[in-house]
């Protein structure tokens, strides 16, 4: 089935796509950069270092973290990061709706044979 891949260039040079927002869907369902990062398949510094370049692109954090190690710590998406997720996904549904039967034509003239990426 086709799909229709969404990225979203900021006039700031930084790119958000769907790997970003989901890493910030990971943050929210978890509570914790590192087990986002797991869940991604990133390293703790990969993770830590995506989210801080998105809360320097916007004037608003979308998370907030505290130091944890053994004794708690934590992240948190903040109600503009829910935002942001919330709009990046709206997005990307009325996208692919508008796109849709294009897609279909492009899909039903693929060779079915070639090799996915």
């Amino acid at each position: 089935m086709a799909q229709l891949a969404l990225s979203i260039d900021l006039a700031s040079d930084t790119r958000i796509g769907a790997g970003k927002i989901r890493l910030l869907e990971l943050v929210d369902q978890t509570g914790s950069i590192s087990a986002a990062g797991r869940a991604y398949r990133m390293t703790y510094k990969q993770a830590w270092l995506t989210l801080d370049e998105l809360n320097r692109t916007f004037r608003s954090p979308v998370i907030t973290a505290a130091p944890g190690g053994r004794h708690g710590g934590g992240a948190q998406l903040t109600d503009f990061g829910r935002e942001v997720v919330r709009r990046f996904r709206e997005l990307e549904r009325d996208a692919t709706a508008l796109a849709q039967r294009h897609l279909d034509v492009l899909e039903a003239a693929a060779s079915p044979g070639l090799p996915k990426k």
